[in-house]
C-alpha cells in the first residue's frame, strides 16, 4: 500500500513538473512572439481606440478654404501608454497634434467625430461622414475628410501602422457606379509633401478604393506612387482582394524608405473571422526617384476619405452617404 502511495506521489510530482515546464515553455513562447512583434514593428509611437476623453475639436482661429481646421484631443484611458492625443504627438510633430482637414465645406456636407459604434454602443469609433462636394483646393469641386500627420520632426525611414476599418453598407451602391473608379483615397504617404514651397523632391503613395470596370463589379484596392507633378512611378492595383463592406477588417501597412531595389511597401487586410490577405507587397521607390539623400516620410494621412464630386453625388443620388468608421489605430517606428 505504501509503495502504491509512493508511486502515486511520484507520478503526481512528475505530472506537476511537466505542467510547470509546459507552462514556462508556453510563457516563453508568448514572450518570444511578443519580442518578435516588437522587433518587426519597432517602437510604439502612438495608439488609440478612441475611448475615454478622445474627441474632435475645432481650431477656431484657423481658415482652410473657409472652414476651420480641427484636431483630435483627449486620452484613451483603456490603454496604458502612448495614448494621449493632447501630449504624445508633441515630440513627433511640429504641430503637436493629429489634424483633421476638409479644405472647405461645412458640417451639412462632411464631418469627423468620435461616436459610439452603432451596432456596439459600448465601443467608440472615429466616424468620417461625407455626403456632398464643395469648391475646395485647386479651385476644384470635390469632397474630402482627412487626418494629417504633417511636420514629422525626424522623417520616418521605416514604420508600420495598424487600424481597424468599417465601410458602411452605403458603399455597396458604388458597385453599380456607371464608370470605373480610380479616385477614392483612404490613405496617403508623403516623402516629401510636394506643396511645400521650394520642395524639389515631392513624392506620394496613395491607397484607395477602386472599381476596375464601367460594368457592375466588386470594389478593389488601388495603389500607386508618383513623383511631384503626378508622374507615376509604379502601381500595384489588386482586383483579386475584394474590399470588405459592412464588416470590420484590420488594415496593416509597412513602409521602408528606399529605391527600386530596397524600398518596400506592404499592405494587408484581415476581415474579422477570416484569414489575412496581402493586398500589395511592393519593392520599389518609396521616395522621389531623383532624390539622392531622402529624409524619410515627413507627413502622411493615415485616415482619409477623398473623392470626386461625381462619385459623392452618385452616392447621394441613391439616398446614401459615404461613411467610414476607424478604430484601434496603432503606429510603430523602427527608425
Amino acid at each position: 500500500m505504501k509503495k502504491r502511495l509512493l508511486l502515486i506521489l511520484i507520478g503526481s510530482h512528475t505530472a506537476l513538473m511537466m505542467l510547470l515546464v509546459l507552462s514556462c515553455a508556453s510563457s516563453q513562447e508568448i514572450k518570444s512572439k511578443q519580442n518578435e512583434e516588437t522587433d518587426l514593428k519597432g517602437e510604439l509611437v502612438f495608439q488609440s481606440g478612441f475611448e475615454g476623453s478622445t474627441k474632435v475639436v475645432q481650431d477656431l482661429n484657423t481658415n482652410d478654404y473657409g472652414a476651420p481646421y480641427e484636431h483630435i484631443e483627449g486620452r484613451d484611458n483603456t490603454l496604458t501608454s502612448k495614448n494621449d492625443w493632447s501630449n504624445d504627438w508633441a515630440t513627433i510633430l511640429k504641430g503637436n497634434s493629429m489634424q483633421i482637414q476638409y479644405t472647405g465645406g461645412d458640417a451639412t456636407k462632411r464631418f469627423a467625430k468620435v461616436i459610439p459604434e452603432p451596432k456596439n454602443l459600448a465601443n467608440h469609433v472615429l466616424q468620417f461622414w461625407l455626403d456632398d462636394a464643395w469648391l475646395a483646393s485647386e479651385n476644384q469641386e470635390k469632397a474630402r475628410i482627412q487626418a494629417n500627420l504633417y511636420g514629422i520632426k525626424s522623417g520616418f525611414k521605416e514604420y508600420s501602422q495598424s487600424v481597424r476599418v468599417f465601410l458602411t453598407d452605403d458603399f455597396n451602391v458604388l458597385k453599380n457606379y456607371p464608370q470605373k473608379i480610380s479616385w477614392l483615397t483612404i490613405s496617403e504617404f508623403w516623402n516629401n509633401e510636394w506643396w511645400v514651397k521650394d520642395e524639389k523632391y515631392g513624392f506620394r503613395i496613395s491607397l484607395g478604393i477602386g472599381k476596375p470596370t464601367a460594368q457592375s463589379s466588386d470594389l478593389n484596392f488601388i495603389l500607386n506612387a508618383e513623383n511631384n507633378g503626378q508622374i507615376e512611378v509604379w502601381n500595384a492595383n489588386n482586383t483579386n482582394v475584394k474590399v470588405p463592406i459592412g464588416k470590420w477588417f484590420t488594415m496593416n501597412y509597412y513602409i521602408k524608405e528606399g529605391n527600386k531595389e530596397n524600398g518596400r511597401f506592404v499592405i494587408s487586410i484581415t476581415p474579422d473571422g477570416e484569414q489575412t490577405q496581402t493586398v500589395a507587397d511592393v519593392t520599389n521607390f518609396t521616395h522621389n526617384t531623383t532624390d539622392l539623400n531622402p529624409n524619410g516620410i515627413t507627413g502622411y494621412n493615415p485616415l482619409k476619405l477623398y473623392t470626386s464630386k461625381d462619385v459623392v453625388h452618385f452616392v447621394k443620388s441613391k439616398g446614401k452617404t459615404l461613411q467610414i468608421y476607424w478604430d484601434d489605430f496603432k503606429l510603430w517606428k523602427k527608425r
